[in-house]
């Protein structure tokens, strides 16, 4: 079996050609560097992604938020309901954990907020 990819790692995005054979990789092939294979490897049988969102400022507002390392996708769900729930007070600056260890990764502040 074939698994076709766009290496997200950077911005030349390239396509990435997988080759599994009982569910094992036998082949890699299009990235033109390291990342793009360990992406390709990655995203065949774990797939992670970075969560981005919004969460609620104390007294209006929205703060961005993202997790600060990719977490496995079918936890992405988990991962919004925490945020969904969260209220956090201003200050608040950049890379600030707003709620620690949610699903193996923390969430953290995209924007200061005085």
């Amino acid at each position: 079996m074939d698994r076709e990819l766009t290496c997200v790692e950077c911005p030349m995005g390239c396509a990435i050609l997988v080759t599994i054979r009982d569910g094992e990789i036998v082949s890699i092939g299009g990235n033109n560097c390291a990342r793009g294979k360990l992406y390709a490897q990655n995203e065949v049988f774990t797939p992670k992604r970075v969560v981005t969102s919004t969460v609620k400022l104390e007294g209006g507002g929205m703060l961005p938020v993202k997790t600060d390392r990719p977490v496995d996708k079918d936890k992405i769900f988990e991962v919004m309901a925490v945020i969904n729930s969260l209220i956090v007070a201003a200050p608040v600056k950049v890379g600030e954990v707003v709620a620690s260890d949610v699903c193996g990764a923390n969430i953290i502040s995209a924007k200061e907020v005085l």
